[in-house]
């Protein structure tokens, strides 16, 4: 399997530690996640989304597979919670050494 990419691997780290300010952080400052068409923007909607759904959740994600493009990364794994739970992709869009955009749909 390739190797995720920083900042996504950095990311994905965070995420299974739960750590909920290095995942905040690595978004810029007008990132969003598209999470099954509902968008939420900028740190503080991140933040309450998250807060239930995802760093809230305990979820971690056992990474399958790994497309690093030139205009995104997409990652497909096992992603586990207290919300939600199965296959999925998340399709990453990275300017510098943050995240733009988190894209969650079926893997």
């Amino acid at each position: 399997m390739t190797a995720v990419p920083e900042p996504v691997a950095s990311f994905i780290d965070a995420v299974n530690r739960n750590d909920g300010d290095a995942f905040l952080n690595a978004f810029s400052p007008d990132g969003f996640v598209d999470d099954w068409g509902r968008i939420f923007t900028g740190r503080e909607q991140i933040k309450a989304w998250s807060d239930v759904e995802f760093i809230g959740a305990h979820g971690t994600l056992a990474v399958e597979e790994v497309d690093a493009g030139e205009e995104a990364i997409e990652v497909v794994g096992d992603w586990r919670s207290q919300h939600a739970n199965g296959r999925s992709k998340f399709t990453f869009a990275v300017v510098g050494d943050h995240l733009a955009s988190m894209t969650i749909r079926e893997g």
